[in-house]
């Protein structure tokens, strides 16, 4: 179990989106009140942006930067050191009611500070510069997260503060340099395999410099004016621009293999999140602003973390890298919930319906990755 840190964090990730949704629903209906002093909305906007994708980081980068670094993996008592402090985090803010708003905050922040700090030593020790940017998100989301604890300690509504922001926009930009780099390169070396035929564009060329930079002035634009018409504009341009990134890299001949198109499909949500964003902006949009940001939270976030947590799970356990039908329902249920997450914001009077139609398929689909991948995630890598 800690012998990679995808094996902890990828398991107690899942579990806790799931279980969090299901607590979720239970604060909804009223049938439930946390001790926290966070406000319900508020509680449930971090434990998803920052408790659950804080766990999806960790898992990802404790995996990847080994391999960027040539360096060895942190393993043993340190991975677990990491994973108590990210469990500490979860019960801090859980009961925070009770607890001094700066030490709910410090159990909070523990495990991403370590997390960057262990990561940034492993980057400069390795010479490997070009991931360097990779750990800076980090410490954006870092400092997002700290943003998110002192708006909410001093009486503002954080789940649309400044906090919240900061840290969406910093998991959407490692989302488009991340994913610019692993979907191209994962659809190249399954095509090349079935033979001739059009293959992505290699990563990074200009066009993808010229789009990611779009996103950043997009984004910073959302973050100090999200009312604005210059942002909706930026944000308009960001969303043409990673569409035809996207175009770019071929995903339409990945039918035939879901564990290759559902990258594609998790990348595809956040230009849609950047034009509905846009869309609300300027009065165009039917959906409210709310639920156009789903498309970035549960839509990229949600179908993208879970598409790399299949495949690297698979991959590093010794399975064959094809998605079976559990891994395809998993992935047919986070898009339904945010399919459904939408059609709340189209059909308000059903939105109560419409709300729990989506937790369910939100609580099946991350539910069901630790069924699934659970027994994969408690042994030892398969040899032979």
């Amino acid at each position: 179990m800690l012998s990679f840190g995808f094996r902890p964090f990828f398991l107690l990730g899942a579990i806790w989106a799931a279980a969090a949704m299901v607590l979720w629903i239970a604060i909804l209906s009223g049938r439930l009140v946390l001790p926290t002093a966070f406000d319900p909305v508020s509680w449930h906007a971090h434990e998803f942006l920052f408790g659950y994708l804080g766990a999806i980081i960790a898992g990802f980068l404790l995996t990847a930067v080994p391999n960027w670094t040539g360096r060895l993996p942190v393993t043993g008592w340190a991975l677990g050191g990491l994973v108590a402090l990210w469990l500490a985090g979860r019960l801090a803010v859980t009961v925070s009611q009770y607890l001094d708003p700066i030490a709910v905050a410090s159990a909070d922040l523990a495990m991403l500070l370590v997390l960057a700090g262990l990561l940034g030593r492993e980057i400069v020790a390795g010479k490997n510069w070009r991931n360097l940017p990779v750990v800076a998100l980090l410490g954006v989301f870092c400092l997002a997260n700290g943003l998110f604890h002192w708006e909410s300690a001093t009486g503002t509504f954080a789940a649309q503060g400044y906090g919240l922001r900061l840290g969406l926009g910093a998991a959407v930009l490692m989302i488009a340099l991340i994913g610019g780099r692993i979907v191209p390169s994962f659809t190249r070396n399954w095509l090349a395999k079935r033979g001739d035929g059009r293959l992505p564009v290699p990563p990074m060329q200009v066009f993808d410099k010229i789009a990611l930079a779009g996103l950043l002035v997009a984004i910073l634009c959302w973050l100090v004016r999200p009312d604005a018409l210059v942002t909706a504009v930026f944000l308009a341009i960001a969303g043409v621009l990673h569409l035809v990134r996207l175009m770019r890299w071929a995903g339409d001949r990945t039918g035939a293999e879901p564990l290759v198109l559902v990258l594609h499909a998790g990348y595809l949500f956040i230009p849609l999140g950047a034009l509905a964003g846009a869309a609300e902006t300027l009065g165009y949009g039917f959906v409210g602003a709310g639920t156009a940001q789903h498309l970035w939270m549960a839509g990229g976030i949600g179908l993208m973390t879970l598409a790399v947590m299949t495949r690297a799970t698979l991959g590093h356990t010794g399975r064959d890298l094809t998605a079976g039908g559990g891994t395809k329902a998993l992935y047919i249920a986070v898009i339904a919930a945010v399919a459904a997450r939408l059609a709340a914001g189209i059909w308000p009077a059903q939105a109560q319906l419409l709300h729990g139609v989506s937790g369910a398929a939100w609580i099946a689909a991350f539910g069901g990755f630790a069924g699934i991948y659970g027994p994969l995630l408690l042994r030892p890598r398969k040899t032979g």
